[in-house]
């Protein structure tokens, strides 16, 4: 994951302080772009443990349409948790519950989770309902019937349910490409918004995973991800998070398998895949700015 650590760098010495709606602060650059080839490895960050079991839930979760956290709480994964508690301090039902607390409630009490769980139309609805089209069926139907279109495209970023949202996508746009031999599948991002120490590293694995499936499901061989970037930050309270991840000499990537095949891609589970060679340094934890 030398990719990711040049980044890193390059945010750091070329990057310009400016001031951001969570007040924290970054440091950032506009423009970016990275490449991962699949076939030297599983892009999973080895310099900080990154939880794939995350990464893939939520990607489950994604292609399920949901926009509650419950499923995701239910799972243990936690990752989406500050934005709709953010709203519920503000609610006439708040009684000072800790985050902690709150995320018991969604998970013991599906009626506290209708109420207060939703994320509003984010990834997920726009991906399986952008106004009443699946863009993640018309995908995979395109790409077998049409492999070489210009129009392998899906879009989260819906301008008309931006301010329904809790957080409006910040991998908001992405496009297939098969290539000229017909073998392979490649998937380029672009991401609007990149926080550099907690977002990206989940982001390139999840990416990574979504091209695997579609790859699976439509019969090709998952090749590159390309990550292309608008404004790429690092967080001020970050900043010396990532310089100790530079003082780590990145490991081998680790291997991940398809242990079964499935001929729709709304069908994977956690069990369906197999991480091996996972090695990483020890993880670190930063605080999410909301």
């Amino acid at each position: 994951m030398k990719q990711y650590l040049e980044l890193c760098r390059h945010i750091l010495e070329n990057g310009s302080p400016r001031s951001d709606r969570t007040s924290t602060g970054t440091i950032g650059t506009f423009g970016y772009q990275m490449r991962f080839n699949l076939e030297e490895g599983f892009p999973l960050l080895t310099t900080k443990k990154t939880h794939f079991k995350s990464v893939a839930e939520e990607l489950f979760w994604f292609l399920t349409g949901n926009t509650n956290i419950r499923p995701l709480v239910l799972k243990g994964v936690r990752i989406w948790n500050e934005w709709p508690y953010a709203e519920y301090v503000k609610h006439a039902d708040y009684q000072g519950e800790t985050l902690n607390e709150f995320v018991e409630k969604i998970k013991a009490d599906k009626e506290f989770a209708d109420r207060h769980g939703n994320l509003g139309p984010v990834y997920g609805k726009q991906w399986r309902d952008f106004f009443g089209v699946d863009q993640i069926v018309g995908l995979i139907e395109d790409l077998k019937k049409n492999p070489y279109s210009r129009r392998h495209i899906i879009s989260a970023w819906n301008p008309a349910q931006i301010e329904e949202m809790a957080l409006p996508p910040c991998h908001a746009f992405m496009q297939f490409y098969v290539s000229g031999d017909g073998k392979k599948l490649s998937l380029q991002l672009y991401q609007r918004s990149a926080d550099v120490f907690l977002g990206v590293p989940f982001n390139i694995a999840s990416y990574s995973l979504l091209l695997m499936m579609v790859a699976d499901v439509c019969g090709y061989q998952p090749y590159e991800f390309v990550h292309t970037f608008g404004d790429v930050h690092i967080y001020n309270d970050h900043i010396d998070l990532v310089r100790l991840q530079l003082q780590r000499e990145p490991r081998k990537l680790p291997t991940l398998n398809i242990l079964r095949h499935h001929d729709s891609i709304f069908d994977y589970c956690l069990e369906d895949f197999e991480l091996t060679g996972y090695d990483p340094h020890p993880h670190i934890a930063g605080k999410v700015s909301v």
